[in-house]
């Protein structure tokens, strides 16, 4: 088994993971410290729902309700991110059908080329998921340096930093997955020739062939017997 493909398994799968944890958290952005200090409240919104809680402990989230009431870049990213956990799902199939030690996936030419695959998938699904939480970020960041904004502030959420972590970790597999395929490219392979079944025919030639051979090449044995007679 290529302890590169491993390491590049355990990236993948990691960020793949980190993804699925960001997409579903509701700390894509939380409220500024010093309006929560005052207030002794915070607020948390993700992709899906808008939280609430107090310096008591209780907390509220609700969903919402209707997607046309939702801003664009949060339908944007929903759908990077979507197809980031997506794509990253079906890498970590490719993933275990391309490695060495599996006995699915055919040949390891085959397998080398499923790994490669995978790499790509996994790439794909990084620069969605880093996308997705660019863009957020992006705005998050733009609201609150504006100081013609009025609204309620927001600072950068902990499931950005999972959203970005999980999407380097995948890159980073599938980037070794990706030149993987080269160590089975350099691994000697050892060619075995068939000279076919002989025959009876052909073992008996032999055999008076050496008879012949014998014969030839001592002839001082037959000339003494012969001169002593």
């Amino acid at each position: 088994m290529s302890r590169a493909q491993i390491s590049a398994l355990v990236f993948g799968v990691g960020g793949f993971g980190a993804l699925v944890a960001a997409t579903a958290s509701n700390e894509w952005k939380v409220t500024t410290r010093a309006s929560s200090v005052i207030t002794a409240t915070w607020v948390y919104q993700g992709l899906w729902m808008n939280c609430a809680g107090n310096a008591l402990g209780s907390f509220h989230c609700r969903p919402h309700f209707t997607i046309f009431k939702v801003e664009g870049y949060i339908q944007a990213c929903r759908g990077l991110m979507i197809a980031a956990v997506s794509l990253g799902f079906f890498a970590s199939i490719f993933a275990l059908i391309g490695m060495k030690c599996t006995k699915v996936g055919g040949s390891d030419k085959a397998k080398a080329k499923i790994a490669c695959l995978a790499g790509i998938v996994f790439i794909l699904s990084g620069l969605c998921s880093m996308t997705g939480c660019s863009l957020y970020a992006n705005k998050i960041t733009t609201e609150f340096f504006d100081p013609l904004f009025v609204e309620q502030k927001y600072e950068l959420g902990a499931a950005l930093f999972i959203g970005w972590a999980g999407a380097s970790l995948c890159i980073i597999g599938g980037v070794i997955f990706c030149f993987s395929i080269s160590d089975n490219s350099k691994a000697p392979r050892m060619g075995y020739t068939y000279n076919g079944a002989t025959s009876v025919m052909s073992s008996r030639t032999k055999y008076h062939g050496r008879e012949g051979d014998l014969k030839t090449s001592n002839p001082s044995k037959q000339f003494d017997k012969n001169a002593y007679v």
